[in-house]
């Protein structure tokens, strides 16, 4: 598929939808076009420790689900957001849900940054899950090999280079993982 005409107007979740399947990853936030590239291999490796090392826990407390995109993430409103975190935690009211749209409660999203992605991450998409309430953002930098991690009230994030650390509310004990375990070759 060639890119559309012109990247400069307003996009509807509608017509991102319509795109044909080209491995490319077309996401939306208020009508802003993202598109981005098919992962490379160490994105996908870190994508596949994280989620290995997450998935037990979050099942362990009854969290909700650790899910990976593709996915189409809108918090059910109007029709100009779709967005597709690398990782995320679905709240424990949405097990069993089975449409996209109905997703509106996230305990986490991660994103793992790379040259092509790293402005939407830390900007454009960062800025929509403050204003959406994600408790936690966590972006991971695979060449400075830290991880920048985001709440809904900061103004700037706090750097992590050795340890992610996440205690979600009612949970016994704390989710952590070196990131020299995580970044690992």
């Amino acid at each position: 598929m060639s890119m559309p005409a012109s990247l400069d107007r307003y996009f509807t979740r509608e017509e991102v939808l319509a795109f044909p399947d080209d491995g490319k990853r077309y996401e939306l936030v208020y009508g802003e076009l993202l598109v981005s590239p098919s992962p490379a291999l160490p994105h996908q490796r870190v994508l596949r420790r994280l989620l290995l090392a997450l998935e037990p826990y979050v099942a362990r407390h009854r969290l909700g689900e650790t899910l990976t995109s593709p996915a189409d993430i809108t918090w059910g409103r109007g029709d100009d957001i779709l967005v597709q975190p690398d990782l995320f935690v679905t709240g424990a009211a949405h097990l069993g849900a089975t449409r996209w749209d109905s997703l509106t409660d996230f305990l986490l999203f991660v994103e793992i940054l790379s040259p092509s992605t790293a402005r939407y991450d830390r900007f454009t998409k960062r800025r929509l899950y403050q204003e959406m309430r994600v408790p936690l953002y966590w972006l991971l930098d695979l060449e400075k090999r830290r991880a920048e991690i985001w709440t809904p009230e900061g103004t700037s994030p706090t750097y992590e280079a050795r340890l992610l650390s996440w205690h979600p509310a009612g949970t016994t004990d704390a989710f952590t993982l070196e990131l020299a375990e995580l970044f690992a070759p």
